[in-house]
């Protein structure tokens, strides 16, 4: 069976929910993406409307299934086998091919092919990222100065420049930030970390969704780096999570910063799987 298009954030979750929830862990950014959406709204990310999509076996099972919420990549959660290209034919049929995709490694070289046999295109891998999932929390010893604070509405600005400052620094798409921000700090998903009544620090945490929580976004102004403290703000919203009843913790790195592959590893976290971002060029 091919693959089905929606812009139904509750159509697709009525066909996706029970793959997805299959694995929270692996699923963790779609699994928060849409309940990010219920919570906020179809806008939250961006003025475009989200699509979904899921794909069905012979059976009729669903084992595949992606969502895209512009301006970001199309995010590919599973990719079932000889379906890459039908995924392609479908997204251009809806009138707009990604110029990105995020992917599961395992898949990118088929992905790769499929958008080259489709388009007549290439691709060049833009990111490498890897999935951490905690053990268990490895406290910085010694601590460095300071302690963590919720983030409040007081700090909305502040928390912007960062969040800005961060996906400039990630190579993500960077734009006003102040929707995802406000609907962070709508259930406590931001910390910050201060050092004499100054923040130098912050990172945030998705919702809980089915036991799992991530953590993201962990910045360090430039000026108050190698002092420890993004490892400091990370073991406080990763305590924030257990303490809040999460049943696994979990985060991405970047594969190009080997500082940060180590920093988590030595907080206790342990490497689960990877996933790749492509930029996706059409011929011309």
């Amino acid at each position: 069976m091919p693959w089905t298009l929606t812009r139904s954030l509750e159509v697709f979750a009525g066909m996706a929910d029970d793959l997805l929830r299959s694995d929270p862990v692996r699923h963790t950014v779609p699994l928060t993406l849409l309940a990010t959406l219920r919570a906020s709204g179809p806008s939250v990310f961006g003025d475009d409307p989200p699509r979904y999509g899921w794909h069905a076996s012979d059976g009729g099972v669903v084992d595949g299934a992606f969502l895209q919420t512009p301006p970001f990549p199309v995010l590919v959660a599973e990719l079932p086998a000889g379906s890459a290209a039908d995924l392609i034919g479908l997204l251009g049929a809806d009138g707009w091919l990604p110029a990105a995709a995020n992917v599961p490694g395992n898949s990118t070289a088929v992905f790769s092919a499929a958008w080259a046999g489709a388009t007549g295109g290439d691709t060049t891998v833009a990111q490498r990222h890897r999935l951490f999932r905690l053990d268990r929390l490895a406290p910085p010893d010694p601590a460095p100065p300071g302690a963590a604070r919720a983030a409040g509405a007081g700090d909305r600005e502040l928390l912007i420049e960062w969040a800005v400052a961060f996906g400039r620094e990630a190579d993500s798409v960077v734009r006003d930030n102040g929707r995802t921000v406000d609907d962070r700090l709508s259930h406590g998903g931001l910390t910050l970390w201060e050092v004499g009544g100054q923040p130098v620090a912050m990172a945030g945490r998705t919702r809980d969704v089915a036991g799992v929580v991530r953590v993201m976004g962990v910045y360090t102004t430039p000026t108050h780096r190698q002092r420890g403290y993004g490892a400091a703000v990370t073991t406080a919203v990763t305590q924030s999570a257990l303490d809040a009843g999460a049943s696994a913790v979990v985060l991405f790195t970047d594969l190009a910063n080997p500082t940060t592959n180590a920093l988590y590893r030595r907080l206790g976290y342990s490497p689960i799987e990877d996933r790749v971002l492509l930029n996706l060029h059409q011929p011309g």
